[in-house]
């Protein structure tokens, strides 16, 4: 199966989302959920070595594998989760911006429908490549 748009398209914006987390690491921060252990640059960070590790991974020729599994497939389900795992933080953020002037509400509660096409599309990727 060779790298389809779609996968060079994904890893392009997790790349380019992780080293914004540790370029403007601040804005980040703020939508960090207070539950989580430790401080919020601590998970800006992680998330941000977490999108660059996956866009990379994702670039991974197929035939780079752990045991029997391709790291390209790997990726697309370790995708999967991240983006699963950061809807929480979409969520703070629409709810903290609710009461700022427009159109910064609009763009927050507009990303948590959006999220859902993300997860879409890290499913497309691990479907092609386990067919």
């Amino acid at each position: 199966l060779p790298m389809t748009l779609a996968t060079r398209a994904l890893a392009a914006i997790l790349l380019i989302a992780g080293i914004a987390h540790f370029i403007a690491p601040k804005s980040l921060d703020a939508i960090v959920p207070a539950f989580l252990p430790g401080g919020p640059r601590l998970w800006t960070y992680l998330s941000g070595v977490a999108e660059i590790a996956i866009g990379l991974a994702l670039l991974a020729p197929l035939s780079m594998k752990i045991g029997t599994i391709s790291i390209r497939l790997l990726a697309a389900y370790a995708a999967l989760f991240l983006f699963i795992a950061v809807y929480p933080a979409n969520i703070k953020m629409a709810i903290d911006w609710r009461d700022r002037p427009m159109p910064y509400p609009l763009i927050a509660f507009a990303r948590l429908p959006l999220q859902f096409g993300l997860f879409y599309w890290a499913w497309s990727i691990i479907k092609a490549l386990k067919r």
